[in-house]
């Protein structure tokens, strides 16, 4: 049985980094100062965030309410294992993505670093504010904050590409949360008078629910969560894309696309029950879109030349691995579904730092460009291998524990197609990663080109990387940590 205990450690996570903006400001003309501050803020919110997860593995929830506006309606943060499980992975994340920031802007001479560092720790608030929500007002309010501190990083460059893709980023992502998750929202509240996360769902003791309104509730979440970038909900990914590299890591193994799939874990198994939603026929077409996008978007991502076109569509299919396993309404599929999320995290970041080393050291950003460059760049190289291969679930990488959770849950779904899906998905993953190590490891440079100048990343970017890389096989050998918090989180494990 969870106790819930009001504590005010869950303000002073979300506090950390809404603050960091200021003495990143005040030292704007301070390069080291500035970036001494973004680092020592990312450490001390991941800090905090380890204290708190100390009491939540416990079976302790820590509560504490902003405001109330009615009965069963607030803004309040209610940090569950959950919740601790995602923050944990961000705050982590963001530390090691801060260091590998400041290699990329320095050795690429970017301009408005500051503008760059104050977003990106605005938007960390919003991630770890969301991952501590109480209930589904709280956390729709700062999923929109997600999307208005990642505006100016995506419009990074100023460049007519960066802002018509960050325009694009925006008009998506709020048109589908205004029009869909919103009234999916509305009505949650009015069927059920509350909206705050249960464990088990709020529907299953609700007498005389329509469940015909609620099937098209939940497909309204799950296309208002666009952020999933579940098809045809997924164009502003790969537009997204004009970002400088640290942007396209935090997009895509942090802050905005887990903290779509996170809030579809949350309304599928705190709002309806997973149970309750085995009496509700749309659980299967989310299945279905689920599927459909794992294999389309790989099929893209073989066409694609450009480094990070090839990895945007390979997370466009990686999350719905997330969706896909949530939506088979089982424990075993549910587990999956949230290990998934650290899975993907460190092994697409390890992906996302490598496509950025590349651009920095030698300035290339096509997947043709890459011949012999392995000789020159043996460190970063071994990263990529293990991410790439950890994509593909080969061990002893991460990625394939998540998928045996995924098959395993399939069949316990009684939805044994579903393996299908994930064998064909890892050959098509396959298919787009080979290439890569063909022609860095196997092809030898074009002779009309000059590769003298060809170098390793700066260490910077390289640590961080490695790191990522190490610990995407270290969690194959000891998934314990997230088991036990994912099982906790589904209340069926201390």
């Amino acid at each position: 049985m969870t106790e819930t205990v009001y504590s005010l450690l869950p303000i002073y996570a979300v506090l950390i980094p809404l603050i960091l903006p200021i003495p990143i400001y005040l030292f704007r003309n301070y390069p080291n100062g500035r970036e001494f501050f973004s680092i020592a803020g990312s450490l001390a919110t991941f800090i905090t965030v380890f204290l708190i997860y100390t009491k939540v593995k416990t079976g302790i929830s820590l509560e504490y309410t902003l405001f109330e506006f009615l009965p069963g309606l607030s803004l309040k943060f209610k940090v569950d294992a959950f919740g601790t499980y995602f923050a944990l992975m961000a705050s982590f994340l963001w530390f090691l993505t801060t260091f590998y920031s400041i290699g990329y802007m320095r050795g690429n001479k970017e301009k408005n670093q500051t503008r760059f560092f104050l977003f990106f720790s605005l938007s960390m608030f919003a991630a770890i504010s969301a991952a501590f929500s109480g209930n589904l007002l709280t956390i729709y309010v700062f999923y929109e904050i997600i999307t208005f501190s990642t505006y100016p990083l995506v419009a990074h460059k100023q460049t007519k590409e960066a802002i018509q893709g960050a325009r694009r980023y925006l008009s998506y992502l709020l048109l589908t949360s205004v029009l869909l998750f919103l009234p999916a929202l509305v009505y949650t509240y009015y069927a059920a008078g509350t909206l705050d996360f249960t464990l088990g769902g709020i529907f299953a003791s609700k007498e005389n629910v329509n469940k015909s309104v609620l099937g098209l509730m939940l497909l309204f979440f799950v296309f208002g969560s666009a952020k999933a970038a579940v098809m045809p909900f997924h164009l502003w990914l790969p537009s997204a894309m004009v970002a400088p590299t640290p942007v396209s890591a935090l997009l895509h193994a942090v802050a905005v696309v887990k903290t779509g799939v996170f809030v579809i874990i949350r309304v599928f198994v705190y709002i309806y029950g997973l149970d309750f939603l085995k009496t509700i026929s749309t659980s299967n077409l989310v299945t279905i879109f689920a599927a459909f996008t794992i294999i389309v978007a790989s099929m893209v991502a073989l066409r694609q030349d450009n480094i990070k076109a090839r990895l945007a569509y390979s997370t466009i299919s990686q999350l719905s691995y997330i969706v896909l396993s949530v939506s088979l309404l089982s424990i075993t599929g549910a587990i999956g579904a949230i290990f998934h999320i650290v899975a993907h995290g460190f092994a697409k970041i390890t992906l996302f730092f490598w496509a950025g080393a590349v651009y920095v050291a030698n300035h290339k950003t096509k997947v043709s460009e890459l011949n012999g460059i392995a000789k020159h760049m043996p460190y970063s190289m071994a990263a990529f291998t293990v991410g790439a291969l950890s994509m593909i679930g080969f061990p002893p990488m991460a990625g394939l524990i998540s998928k045996w959770f995924i098959a395993t849950g399939a069949v316990e779904g009684s939805k044994p197609w579903v393996i299908a899906v994930l064998v064909i998905s890892a050959l098509l993953n396959a298919g787009y990663f080979v290439p890569i190590f063909i022609n860095a490891y196997l092809k030898k440079p074009e002779p009309e080109h000059n590769h003298s100048h060809l170098h390793e990343a700066p260490k910077l970017m390289l640590v961080p990387m490695l790191i990522t890389a190490t610990l995407t096989i270290f969690i194959f050998f000891y998934p314990e940590f997230f088991l036990k918090l994912a099982k906790l989180a589904l209340g069926i494990g201390g």
